[in-house]
């Protein structure tokens, strides 16, 4: 179960001048935006009303010493805090309930916040998913996609990779990532498209020979589902001596393909990707490039239609990058804390109706 967030909240520092006009504590408003999250709240005048009709259950642990803020001081609030300090209590938050990543597959991937596009520019954001446990342990931002390495980069330098499996897509297959994790005692497995178009073409090259002379096993899965059929055909080679760039990428050991042939409405079509992979085991890397899709199924999903996240409009200074923050926050305690199997639909309506609902959700069977 996830830990109150009140004492990572009392961590971060408080980006106000201290003056007269300071009427509301930081970590009441904090709370304020995650309960009305929680709750199915995405705006933040929307923010303001529930609290304003919820103020006696806001009041039995928030101090509220002047009341509700108002809609434009939680906006210019989460606009303010500095979005690094935030994200670094969010991953120390978060890290009580899964201290240890070894046996998790770990997804990164990057999500781009469309609300915040102001001219040609929006707010993107990488993110760690752990695929297993289902939850998003840690978010940095950037200023737009191109800069996506950079913040894999910075990702990989929060965590502790031991015993973990770590995926990157076609973007961040890079030998720097590759190097990071390896001496970190984890795993990989990169998706290897056109940025190193040498390299994708020998190891494509080499692993359709193979398969062709079925000299390599194939593991097979079919997947049905409301009139569509997909067959997915796994391939892993070991044996990659032949590899010139080999000593390039640090604990690489194998090289694999998946061949996913889609049949819909009585069109078929075939697509082949390719794979640099840090063990040799066809059944784990089976199962490892499928879970990487987790992350659009249970996070990027999740948020667009369960959070409102494509059509949030906050982007005023760090507040789209903070926001972002708090729906990740919300959905791990909703997935976690909830004390039902219900849908998370469900669960944020019951959250908005019942306030000992939205107790549990926050601190727990009792609250503290």
């Amino acid at each position: 179960m996830l830990p109150d967030p009140r004492p990572y909240f009392a961590e971060l520092n408080d980006p106000r001048r201290e003056t007269r006009n300071k009427l509301h504590k930081l970590s009441d408003i904090l709370m304020i935006v995650v309960c009305a999250v929680l709750s199915g709240i995405e705006d933040w005048v929307g923010m303001e009303e529930f609290a304003t009709q919820k103020e006696s259950w806001y009041r039995g642990f928030l101090e509220l010493p002047n009341g509700i803020p108002s809609h434009d001081t939680i906006s210019d609030v989460m606009g303010r805090i500095e979005r690094k300090a935030f994200a670094d209590a969010f991953m120390r938050w978060v890290q009580v309930a899964l201290p240890s990543l070894s046996g998790e597959q770990i997804c990164l991937d990057g999500k781009t916040l469309r609300g915040s596009r102001e001219g040609d520019k929006a707010v993107h954001l990488v993110s760690a998913y752990a695929a297993k446990a289902r939850l998003v342990l840690a978010q940095q931002a950037v200023a737009n996609k191109s800069n996506e390495i950079n913040a894999i980069h910075d990702v990989l330098s929060m965590l502790e990779w031991e015993g973990a499996v770590v995926t990157i897509d076609a973007m961040g297959c890079q030998k720097n990532f590759a190097r990071q994790i390896a001496e970190a005692g984890g795993d990989y497995v990169l998706a290897l498209k056109d940025k190193h178009p040498t390299l994708c073409e020998d190891v494509r090259l080499w692993l359709e020979t193979e398969t062709t002379k079925a000299a390599l096993p194939v593991h097979e899965t079919v997947e049905k589902d409301h009139g569509r059929i997909e067959i997915r055909r796994y391939s892993l080679s070991g044996n990659i001596d032949w590899l010139e760039q080999k000593q390039e990428w640090a604990g690489l050991v194998a090289v694999g393909r998946v061949e996913s042939t889609r049949t819909c409405g009585g069109k078929t079509s075939t697509e082949c990707r390719y794979y640099l992979c840090s063990f040799n085991d066809l059944l784990r890397f089976a199962g490892i490039t499928r879970g990487h899709w987790g992350i659009e199924n249970g996070q990027h999903w999740v948020l667009d239609v369960q959070f409102g996240e494509d059509a949030n409009r906050a982007r005023k200074d760090h507040s789209a990058e903070n926001l972002a923050l708090i729906r990740r926050m919300s959905m791990n305690v909703i997935r976690h804390n909830a004390p039902s199997k219900d849908s998370l639909r469900r669960r944020k309506l019951r959250a908005s109706l019942n306030d000992d609902y939205r107790t549990r959700l926050i601190f727990g069977e009792q609250k503290t």
